[in-house]
């Protein structure tokens, strides 16, 4: 007698093809390089399965990341797919100054000159001690001895042991090569930098201007490092005339002073990224997994969408085919829950953007089908439960009502997202179709596990909504005649925070969803 186990596993193997082309509820970030930036490499990236493209303000000009907007834009509109553009800002990252090529290699024991301003370097000799610029002014001012600086993400290391005025004398605990512009990471060190740059605000310009539909903050320390950038867009916004210009925040988890404030951090922001290159290095990477695990799980309390990056496919850079531990690397982001899963270099610089994404929709779509055949689960987020929030008891009362009638899909007109959003906390092992008058809410859903977002004109009512979805539902055979949707809505249509009602929608039957009127009987 075989075990359920066996059978699921039986179930999963024998559908390959099915299971590795269907959409994939996680949503999946693709950054824009050099290999992904022409028209050609983004329709065969957004036709892969990416939901959201990154434009990292890190590298190129504002100039090239207009002109890569303008080809997403292009792309999206040729495809019908609202897809959603991510500007991530750089941040106060500090780096090593210009050092001659090839660089310099330093020694274990070696002592090392560290500057508080970008010096041409020069190599030890004559009895001194190598020297480094570094893009920190306030260096020897917030690192003291017995600190820890770590090069190029870690590969090299070394130890403080006096700081002077404007200098470090360090000793060198890793060696290797150092080059210009590599990051330096301080973990112990409380470092005075403003957490926004004024390169960072010229790219808040742009990111209003040119209306990104998310905006991503690197190195977060605090609540209030979110409350200055919202303030910062709104006023740009406003000089513009944009008075109802919605930029949501992704705060980026990087940096150890976050996780104590983490919390706030998540109820101030729009979503959170787990940003596990900096992580890795400022903390011991053996926390990092652990570290993930529990922000997915803050994120979801407080019904956020969580980023889950840095890594995933890294081998993909330059293969075609990804390790087997980042295959199960992604498969655990997504066991946890992310609504998102990034790729990097792997399709700003490597050699098989496209594949890289198809080989994480593939990864999805498995992981997606084993998790259906679980015993079917839900605890509607705990924050907007606590504040009786009436949407997201809805969105609750939604899922237990798609469980117990077996339903297809979940659709939902979500004006701003906010009921696309909640629906997507209650882990649907189906698809939830939220409808929008709104063009940029609709790629703003798309960061939102499970969410298919649809623009279309508002509905004259209620009732015409039900006609709308039962119509979309067979058109794209999400469903078929005979299946059950649970639709969620309010009255007027149109407005954000209307959502009030729930109905059931036979699939194919007129009178079925909102059609019926209270009191109405049923003809048989």
């Amino acid at each position: 007698m075989k075990s359920p186990m066996s059978s699921t596993l039986e179930r999963i193997l024998a559908v390959p093809g099915r299971l590795a082309q269907g959409d994939a509820l996680t949503r999946i970030v693709a950054t824009v390089g050099p290999a992904s930036r022409s028209r050609e490499m983004i329709e065969r990236l957004i036709e892969a399965g990416v939901s959201v493209f990154r434009l990292n303000f890190s590298h190129g000009d504002l100039a090239g990341h207009a002109a890569t907007l303008r080809t997403i834009r292009e792309a999206a509109g040729g495809s019908g797919s609202p897809v959603a553009v991510l500007g991530d800002l750089c941040g106060p990252k500090i780096r090593i100054g210009r050092v001659p090529d090839p660089g310099i290699v330093v020694e274990p024991g070696e002592r090392i000159i560290m500057h508080d301003r970008p010096i041409e370097a020069r190599p030890a000799g004559d009895g001194r001690a190598a020297e480094f610029g570094t893009t920190l002014p306030s260096l020897s001012r917030d690192v003291v001895p017995g600190a820890r600086l770590l090069v190029n993400d870690g590969q090299i290391r070394m130890l403080v042991l006096e700081a002077g005025e404007g200098t470090l004398v360090c000793t060198v605990t890793t060696g290797g090569r150092v080059t210009s512009g590599k990051g330096l990471n301080m973990p112990e060190s409380l470092l005075s930098v403003r957490t926004i740059t004024d390169d960072d605000w010229r790219c808040v310009d742009f990111a209003v201007a040119h209306g990104l539909d998310f905006l991503a903050l690197s190195f977060v320390r605090h609540e209030e490092d979110i409350e200055a950038l919202r303030s910062g867009i709104r006023q740009r916004a406003s000089a513009l005339g944009l008075e109802d210009f919605r930029l949501p925040i992704v705060a980026k988890i990087e940096v150890p002073s976050a996780l104590r404030r983490i919390e706030a951090i998540v109820q101030a922001s729009d979503a959170i990224m787990v940003a596990r290159g900096d992580l890795g290095v400022e903390l011991d990477v053996a926390l990092v997994p652990v570290i993930q695990k529990r922000l997915l799980a803050i994120a979801q309390d407080y019904g956020k969408p969580a980023i889950v990056a840095t890594q995933m496919l890294e081998s993909m850079i330059e293969s075609s085919m990804p390790t087997r531990a980042e295959v199960s690397d992604v498969a655990t982001a997504i066991f946890d829950k992310a609504d998102a899963v990034m790729l990097s270099a792997e399709t700003a610089t490597g050699r098989h953007p496209a594949l890289a994404v198809e080989q994480m929709r593939r990864v999805a779509r498995y992981t997606e089908a084993y998790l259906g055949t679980l015993p079917a689960e839900s605890e509607a987020p705990a924050r907007p439960r606590e504040l009786r929030d009436r949407t997201a008891a809805l969105a609750h009362g939604a899922w237990l009502a798609a469980r117990d009638l077996g339903a297809a899909c979940i659709a939902v007109w979500s004006q701003a997202g906010g009921g696309a959003r909640l629906l997507s906390q209650n882990n649907f092992s189906i698809p939830i179709i939220a409808l929008t008058s709104d063009p940029r809410a609709a790629r703003q859903m798309q960061l939102l596990r499970g969410v298919a977002p649809l623009c279309v004109d508002v509905p004259e009512d209620l009732a015409a909504l039900s006609r709308l979805v039962d119509r979309y539902v067979q058109e794209t055979h999400r469903a078929r005649a005979g299946d059950r949707v649970i639709l969620l809505a309010g009255e007027p249509l149109g407005m954000a925070r209307a959502t009030n009602r729930l109905a059931v929608i036979e699939v194919g039957d007129p009178l079925s969803g909102f059609a019926m009127r209270p009191g109405a009987a049923r003809p048989r």
